[in-house]
C-alpha cells in the first residue's frame, strides 16, 4: 500500500513509519513540519529505503497538503500529527488549536478531495485513520475504564483540542462519506520519546543525577502502552476496522505515576548500581492545574474486532526503554542541550487560584 503518515518524525509516528516500511513493506510518505518534538534522526534507518519518502510540510497548509495527495496518491492516511503535551497546552493553547483542530480539518478536506478522484476498488479500499487520545474522556473514578461509548469530557486545552479533532473526523464521515476510522490510545512509552513526557524526563534526570519531579501525591493513574504495540494496533485498525467506528488501544497496564517512577528507579539500580538508590532523587512538586486523576482503557473491542493484543509486559519493556536511552545518547543529547533542557512547563495557575 501507499500510506501517507502525518507526524511521522514524532514519537508514535516514527514507530508507525518504521513498522510500515521495515516490517510490512508498505510505501510511506512521511509528512511532518519538524516542530520541536519531531526528530528526523528517528527515521534514519530508512534513509536508503526506496519505499520511504519525506516531505517537510505543515498540515495547516492546504496547498502543501494538496500537493502531497496529488503527487503521492495514497491508498490510506494515518493522521498522527498533533501538539501533544498537556503542560505545554496550559502555557500556550493557541498552537494546539491551530495544529490539532485546524490542521485536522485541512487534512480531512485534502483527503476528501483525493477520495473524490478515486474509483472502483481503490475508492472502496481507501481509509483515513485519525489517531487520538484517551484524555478526551476526562477523569475516571477508581477502578473504572474508558470504552468506545464513554462520554467526552476533556479537561485541558490539549484534550479539548483533540476532542474537537475527533468530532471533525466523525463529521467528515457522516457528512461527506469519507471512510474514517478513529482510535483513542492510552499513554505511550518506549524509545525515541521527546523528553518532556514523564518516562523519558525521569530517565534523563536519573541519568544526570537530577531530581525526579512527581506531581502532587503521585497517585494519578495512567494506562501504559508500548509505542511499538500501539503501532501494531493502529495498523490492525487500518486493515481490519469497520469504517465509521472508534477503537480504543490500551496496554492493560494501569499504574500510578509514583509506581512508574519507582519502577524506573529500580531499573536504574540494576543498570547503574554505582548510583543507587535512585529513589532518593524523587521530589514531590506542586500538582499540574486540572490534573485528571485516572485514565484507563478497556481495549476489548479492539481485541475482539481487529485482533489487537499488546505483546509487551510493562516492567520488562520499561527497563528496555531505560536501556535504549542509555545506549542512544546521540539521539537525546542534542534535544537536552537545545530544544528542551528539562524545565517544567504548564505553571499557569488553576482556575480560582
Amino acid at each position: 500500500m501507499r500510506i501517507l503518515v502525518t507526524g511521522g518524525c514524532g514519537f508514535i509516528g516514527s514507530a508507525v513509519v518504521l513498522h510500515l516500511v521495515r516490517d510490512l513493506g508498505h510505501e510511506v510518505l512521511t509528512f511532518d513540519a519538524l516542530t520541536y518534538a519531531a526528530n528526523p534522526i528517528s527515521l534514519q534507518p530508512l534513509d536508503a529505503d526506496p519505499k520511504h519518502r519525506f516531505v517537510k510540510g505543515d498540515i495547516c497548509d492546504a496547498e502543501a497538503v494538496g500537493r502531497a495527495f496529488a503527487e503521492f496518491k495514497p491508498q490510506a492516511v494515518m493522521h498522527l500529527a498533533a501538539e501533544s503535551h498537556v503542560d505545554r497546552s496550559i502555557t500556550g493553547p493557541g498552537a494546539f488549536i491551530r495544529t490539532n483542530v485546524v490542521g485536522t480539518q485541512v487534512m480531512l478536506d485534502g483527503a476528501r478531495a483525493h477520495y473524490a478522484t478515486l474509483q472502483g476498488a481503490e475508492k472502496d479500499a481507501f481509509r483515513f485513520l485519525h489517531v487520538s487520545t484517551d484524555e478526551v474522556y476526562g477523569s475516571l473514578p477508581p477502578d473504572a475504564f474508558f470504552t468506545e461509548d464513554s462520554r467526552y469530557d476533556p479537561r485541558s486545552p490539549y484534550s479539548a483540542s483533540k476532542a474537537a479533532s475527533d468530532h471533525l473526523a466523525r463529521a467528515w464521515h457522516e457528512t461527506y462519506g469519507l471512510p474514517v476510522l478513529v482510535t483513542n490510545c492510552s499513554n505511550n512509552y518506549g524509545p525515541r520519546h521527546f523528553p518532556e513526557k514523564l518516562i523519558p524526563l525521569m530517565i534523563l534526570n536519573a541519568l544526570e543525577g537530577k531530581p525526579l519531579p512527581v506531581y502532587g501525591d503521585g497517585l494519578n493513574e495512567r494506562d501504559w502502552i508500548h509505542v511499538e504495540d500501539h503501532a501494531r494496533g493502529l495498523v490492525a485498525v487500518l486493515e481490519r476496522g469497520t469504517v465509521g467506528e472508534t477503537y480504543l488501544l490500551g496496554g492493560r497496564s494501569v499504574r500510578n505515576n509514583l509506581a512508574v517512577v519507582k519502577a524506573l528507579c529500580a531499573a536504574f539500580d540494576r543498570l547503574r548500581p554505582e548510583s543507587a538508590p535512585h529513589e532518593r532523587l524523587i521530589n514531590f512538586v506542586a500538582d499540574r492545574p486540572g490534573h485528571d486523576r485516572r485514565y484507563a482503557i478497556d481495549p476489548s473491542k479492539s481485541e475482539r474486532e481487529v485482533g489487537y493484543v499488546p505483546a509487551r509486559t510493562f516492567e520488562q519493556s520499561l527497563e528496555d526503554t531505560v536501556r535504549w536511552y542509555l545506549d542512544n545518547e546521540s539521539w537525546w543529547r542534542p534535544i537536552r542541550e537545545g530544544r528542551y533542557t528539562g524545565e517544567r512547563l504548564g505553571l499557569s495557575p488553576a482556575k480560582g487560584a
